[in-house]
């Protein structure tokens, strides 16, 4: 291992945003359940069951926001149409919630703000002075006025995010299709790429895809959990990999 806390042969390092880079798993977290309670209470009453962390976890954490929304409503039952990528946020479709979800996440960014793990941050200045290239993985569609938010978007070479996705028609998480895009766009094989993330399905992105290295970021104490997914290690902070770096 080198200094970086990385094998040797890495040459590239791919980041998930919220909860690696930003303070945002939470209030996304926080945003589903105010959008999907909402539709619950609406649908069944007060006989409705609350969305829980666990939901968040199993079905929607790291995933693309529609294919968030599907998942969770299958694992209720519930079958709603797909309805179009512009359907108003009180609509009752896939697209309808998700984009409900997305304006409480903007209200929720606008009123209390973003910040940065600080260990993140040093973990990425240290690797750039290495010589190690990085990239930005994220099936958020704000990633680019998140990282502009916390004066962040010059650490990354790479960028590939809810627009590149759609733009080049790539799957989302718990494929690996977005970490291989941006492997290829760094120029480099995904063995000679780590990748880092905080959800379940980036754990398991990284396993499919075949990379170099995997580290899961536990935030929740999901320790075993990323390692069952395909973590190769796991740490509550990146700051921990480093050994005397700046």
């Amino acid at each position: 291992m080198t200094d970086t806390g990385l094998p040797g042969t890495i040459r590239a390092c791919l980041f998930d945003l919220d909860g690696v880079v930003t303070r945002t798993a939470v209030v996304h977290e926080a945003a589903w359940k105010e959008m999907f309670d909402a539709f619950l209470r609406e649908r069944d009453g007060t006989a409705f069951r609350p969305f829980t962390t666990a939901d968040y976890a199993t079905h929607v954490d790291g995933r693309p926001r529609a294919d968030g929304v599907r998942a969770f409503l299958a694992s209720r039952g519930i079958d709603l149409p797909e309805g179009h990528a512009d359907d108003p946020p009180g609509a009752a479709t896939v697209h309808g919630l998700g984009n409900r979800k997305n304006a409480e996440l903007l209200r929720r960014i606008r009123t209390d703000g973003v910040e940065a793990y600080d260990g993140t941050l040093r973990y990425l200045r240290a690797v750039r002075a290495r010589g190690l290239r990085t990239a930005i993985v994220s099936s958020s569609a704000n990633c680019r006025d998140v990282l502009r938010s916390i004066d962040a978007e010059d650490l990354f070479d790479v960028r590939v995010d809810a627009g590149t996705a759609a733009a080049r028609g790539l799957p989302g998480k718990p494929a690996p299709d977005t970490f291989l895009a941006a492997a290829r766009d760094l120029g480099v094989r995904p063995s000679e790429a780590a990748v880092f993330e905080d959800a379940l399905a980036g754990m398991e992105a990284g396993r499919a895809g075949g990379f170099g290295f995997v580290v899961g970021v536990d935030r929740t104490g999901r320790r075993d959990e990323l390692y069952a997914h395909g973590a190769d290690r796991v740490v509550a902070d990146l700051a921990e990999l480093l050994d005397g770096a700046p």
